[in-house]
């Protein structure tokens, strides 16, 4: 059977009618997927797990211990490291790294060949995965590296005019703003920025900032779906809708939201949308998305240029040159994980675990937190802060006695300590974070540590 597909595979992707070939892309991950015997072992314990939940609803799975003992083994990860900085970059579960490595040994024979002919055309069924989760049509998704690479495609291949404003936050990740900072030097653009209310009371607050500062020169809105550094949920939709309203286009840094939380494109309603796969998802490190409305790809100057005939194609933006098939293709392997979970059963978990240490540590004299309790906006982030102390001495501390990793945060606005458990993280991890934590803050940091 795989021959046979592989067969189907040697013609250029847009040659094809991929509804011919792909009538169900669940099957067609499938078959990719159960070519290893590891692989299809390893998904079936989780979608076996998955069975024996019954018709229980997504906030009481959370909750159930036995469920995710077995989600946490399907990772390969050390117990010798709390790792509490999963926002920056995720493992992958083993039969993804299986998969990886198994599409890396398969492209290393007759490589031109295999690499270009056999395996590279298999993305596309990566591409309708992706599609699915994200509720869009696969001609509008590009397999990019990372989010910074999604982002920037949009960001460099915009067209503006001197004079012309892009308006976003102060709290925005600095990979973008450096990037609309040089725009602004070379080009005359003008870069606005605004502060939105931490933890706010309401997400509607973070909305009406953003109405306020629209001026008849704004011509884009750059948000970040969920900020990096706090954990907020922002209220995306009802800002690209105003936004829609007077003619601005929207683009949203999912860098962090995507396969974190459930949600679709029409949750959205945005324009464009870029984020990271090595993240929530647990793809392969170097895995990217972008998202552009159909109608808007021929407006958007590819990053590296492509030919004129592939202006409406949405892999214009997949034009970096030579680069391994494997990694694009253990997405697959990443989507069948991610499905035979359920992306609501996982948002759930993430926020469970992030409710499980906040709750705890709340209580406690001189300690606050930089993320909202309410539940649309937080999720697997939040950012906690101890008054009188330095995060980075925290975090040192925690880290260098504990073997506790997390990321300390400091910023113009705020300070505090990102926290990022994951579904492979345990309730005892967290447990003995917050054991360490309600000692320093009682007892101090360590004279060496201070």
């Amino acid at each position: 059977m795989a021959e046979k597909l592989n067969k189907n595979l040697v013609r250029d992707p847009r040659d094809f009618d991929r509804r011919s070939f792909l009538s169900n892309t669940g099957k067609a991950l499938g078959l990719m997927a159960v070519s290893s015997p590891a692989v299809g072992a390893l998904l079936g314990e989780v979608r076996a797990a998955g069975k024996g939940l019954g018709n229980a609803s997504p906030a009481r799975v959370a909750m159930d211990e036995d469920y995710w003992s077995t989600i946490q083994q399907a990772f390969s990860v050390t117990r010798g490291i709390i790792n509490l900085n999963n926002g920056g970059v995720s493992p992958s579960p083993r039969l993804v790294t299986e998969a990886f490595v198994r599409y890396t040994w398969q492209q290393e024979d007759a490589t031109a060949y295999t690499m270009w002919r056999i395996l590279e055309p298999q993305s596309e069924t990566v591409r309708e995965g992706l599609a699915e989760i994200f509720g869009c049509s696969a001609e509008e998704i590009a397999i990019t590296r990372n989010a910074s690479e999604s982002l920037e495609i949009l960001l460099m291949g915009m067209d503006f005019e001197p004079g012309d404003e892009i308006l976003t936050t102060t709290q925005d990740y600095p990979r973008m703003l450096t990037t609309l900072r040089q725009r602004e030097a070379r080009e005359g653009l003008k870069l606005k920025l605004i502060k939105i209310p931490i933890a706010p009371e309401d997400p509607s607050q973070i909305a009406l900032e953003f109405e306020k500062a629209v001026s008849p020169k704004t011509k884009l809105i750059l948000i970040s779906h969920q900020v990096n550094i706090t954990g907020q949920i922002t209220p995306v939709k009802d800002v690209c809708r105003m936004a829609r309203k007077r003619g601005i286009e929207t683009i949203v840094d999912g860098a962090h939201s995507f396969a974190q939380f459930d949600f679709r494109q029409d949750d959205l309603d945005c324009d464009y949308f870029g984020t990271s796969l090595h993240k929530w998802l647990h793809a392969p490190k170097g895995t990217g998305l972008l998202y552009v409305k159909k109608e808007k790809i021929p407006k958007v100057w590819a990053l590296m240029a492509s030919e004129e005939k592939n202006n409406q194609d949405i892999r214009k933006f997949e034009e970096i040159g030579t680069h391994s098939a494997a990694m694009r293709l253990a997405i697959g392997e990443a989507v069948l994980f991610h499905n035979a979970i359920g992306g609501k059963r996982k948002e759930e978990r993430l926020r469970y675990l992030s409710r499980y240490w906040m709750d705890r540590l709340r209580s406690i004299p001189n300690v606050g937190f930089n993320t909202s309790f309410d539940p649309r906006q937080f999720c697997a982030i939040a950012n906690v802060k101890v008054d009188g102390m330095d995060p980075g001495e925290i975090g040192n501390y925690l880290m260098s006695k504990h073997k506790i990793l997390t990321t300390p945060i400091v910023h113009d606005e705020f300070t505090g300590i990102r926290i990022t458990p994951n579904i492979y993280t345990a309730t005892w991890e967290l447990d003995r974070f917050c054991d360490v934590m309600e000692h320093i803050i009682k007892n101090g940091l360590p004279k060496s540590q201070a």
